[in-house]
């Protein structure tokens, strides 16, 4: 069986932490089977959801939202996808601005008379990067977990990772929030941080499998 696995960073730093974990996620799985693929919203245009309702009755293929940004390329993206990870810097305790509008305008496929439900089932991964220790990110990976509840997606939780609710890991050397202008990727030294978001992603892939063979 393949599986499609679609990692979408929220981060506006292009090519800093927070990808450099999204990728780490990613590359980790073993497996010829495994189709890869991440999103970077830095890159993107993704606007405020304005709650015109267009997505309740006008939704046709390839135009579920009345908006005109980057967004409906990363609907079809999660769409085809069998796992969908959030990853987020904590941002004043909380996800950033730039996932939270994303997550927002996933209300296409929460009301949405063409592609409501389409999310049902899927399997979603929360990864979160924060510069200091208690930091924000459990409540970072809540926003995630909240929004594929909500979806009706399936959260994926391990229990010999950092934290069950998601990969998390440290910017700053042990999250002590010390500064060190030489070291521009953190989380490259935060071993346990690292191997959460391998943890998490293989307990992931375990659910979707899970999933196909049932379905």
């Amino acid at each position: 069986m393949a599986y499609k696995i679609l990692g979408i960073s929220g981060s506006p730093v292009k090519q800093g932490n927070v990808e450099t974990l999204l990728n780490r996620a990613l590359d980790g799985l073993p497996g010829r089977e495994i189709e890869r693929e991440a999103v970077h919203l830095s890159k993107l245009k993704i606007r405020d959801c304005i709650h015109c309702n267009f997505c309740l009755t006008g939704q046709t293929p390839g135009h579920y939202c009345s908006l005109k940004d980057d967004a409906q390329a990363v609907f079809e993206k999660a769409e085809a996808a069998d796992i969908i990870v959030l990853a987020s810097p904590v941002y004043f305790m909380r996800s950033s601005a730039r996932m939270a509008a994303l997550i927002d305008r996933f209300r296409v496929f929460v009301f949405g008379n063409l592609a409501g439900g389409r999310m049902k089932n899927k399997i979603g991964v929360s990864l979160a990067v924060s510069w200091l220790r208690q930091g924000g990110l459990e409540l970072t990976h809540l926003s995630h977990i909240t929004a594929f509840l909500t979806l009706e997606m399936i959260p994926a939780s391990v229990h010999q990772g950092i934290s069950p609710l998601g990969a998390s890991a440290y910017a700053s050397q042990g999250g002590s929030a010390d500064f060190d202008p030489a070291v521009r990727l953190g989380i490259e030294n935060d071993a346990a941080g690292l191997q959460s978001a391998r943890l998490i992603m293989r307990r992931a892939l375990e659910l979707a499998r899970l999933m196909k063979i049932n379905n």
